[in-house]
């Protein structure tokens, strides 16, 4: 249910990373707040064009996100005028799956989600771009038209389980025990099976080797590999061969507040989890993330370069978390995602499975 033993040859230098660069100090990694953009069945890279996808996705980034998205056509820092990630330079699009409650009489609420450690945002994502730790490799930074998919929705078990793709039970308050680098010790590929007094993070962590030529794939990932070992894309985590381009390592953290729903009552009469991704995966394997890539010009190369940390860069414009949380749009596709009032079925009418 983890990575194995690639992921434990990481572990140690990314928590400690990871760790520090929350704090300040130690390796340099960009990690900031994406507040929610909108919440609804849209997905221009599987489903292009298509308003009504198969199942909800919680979006983030820059608000010229629609339906139909075309390559280098449709370019996202032209087309945008806000953004709801901290670094209002950066455009792009990033989503994952939305995470619903299933209550014992069948009935959907959506999962909310809470801010990560330190940061000021309205649901949404952690969005991290991590270059190499040795502190002077440079990797290239994605090419306008640039996008991908990480992990299957269609994954039921851990057959062919998605790399860079786990789950957190946070035991404690406050992210704590804050638990080493993401995907190891008893962090599962599966949905938790313990209430978790601290909620539920989710991590997605893309490929970072690019085959150099294509800005995209059929199945959105054939064009990317990933390295030898997670999050370090130089000497000790090599490229596959054909994918010769060495990228970041982009990665996503979805903070679910499951806390109110830690009450046995809650759970299933049989003692199982109830919670379901919006594809219908009771399970917790399928989730994914979708990346379209929308920074300015050079601003995120020049950001990689200068090794900047957290979500302060000298080389990028920043706007404050209540300016991020303003930029929001309205559901193309317009249904009711949330449940306030309980939902009879997933929209889109999707089946737990």
């Amino acid at each position: 249910m983890h990575w194995g033993k690639l992921a434990v040859l990481a572990s140690a230098g990314f928590s400690q990373a990871q760790n520090q660069t929350i704090g300040g100090g130690g390796a340099a990694m960009m990690r900031f707040a994406c507040s929610q953009l909108v919440v609804e069945r849209l997905d221009p890279l599987v489903n292009p064009g298509v308003v009504g996808t198969p199942h909800v996705h919680q979006i983030v980034g820059g608000n010229s996100f629609r339906a139909d998205m075309k390559p280098v056509q449709y370019d996202l820092p032209t087309r945008s005028n806000c953004t709801s990630c901290t670094f209002s330079e950066d455009f792009s699009n990033y989503w994952t799956a939305a995470l619903y409650y299933k209550a014992r009489n069948g009935t959907f609420k959506r999962v909310s989600q809470f801010p990560n450690e330190g940061l000021k945002q309205n649901g949404g994502i952690t969005v991290y771009y991590i270059p190499p730790y040795d502190g002077v490799s440079n990797v290239t930074a994605f090419k306008p038209g640039f996008r991908m998919l990480a992990g299957n929705p269609m994954l039921r078990n851990i057959t062919g389980e998605s790399r860079g793709i786990c789950h957190r039970c946070f035991e404690g308050p406050n992210f704590r025990p804050f638990g080493g680098a993401p995907c190891t010790g008893n962090d599962t590929t599966s949905f938790p099976n313990q209430f978790c007094p601290g909620g539920i993070r989710t991590t997605v962590a893309f490929p970072t080797c690019w085959d150099g030529k294509n800005l995209d794939s059929p199945d959105h990932q054939s064009h990317v590999a990933y390295s030898t070992i997670p999050f370090e894309p130089q000497e000790r985590g090599k490229c596959p061969e054909g994918f010769p381009v060495k990228l970041p390592q982009l990665m996503y953290e979805v903070m679910w507040d499951t806390r109110p729903y830690n009450d046995k009552e809650l759970w299933g009469e049989d003692g199982s989890q109830p919670f379901v991704y919006a594809m219908g995966d009771a399970t917790g394997h399928g989730q994914h993330g979708d990346y379209v890539f929308g920074w300015k010009g050079d601003s995120l190369q020049r950001a990689l370069n200068a090794r900047c940390r957290n979500d302060k860069c000298s080389e990028l414009l920043s706007q404050s978390g209540e300016d991020s949380m303003k930029c929001t749009i309205p559901q193309t596709m317009k249904e009711d995602v949330d449940g306030n009032a309980w939902l009879p079925k997933i929209p889109g009418g999707v089946m737990v499975n």
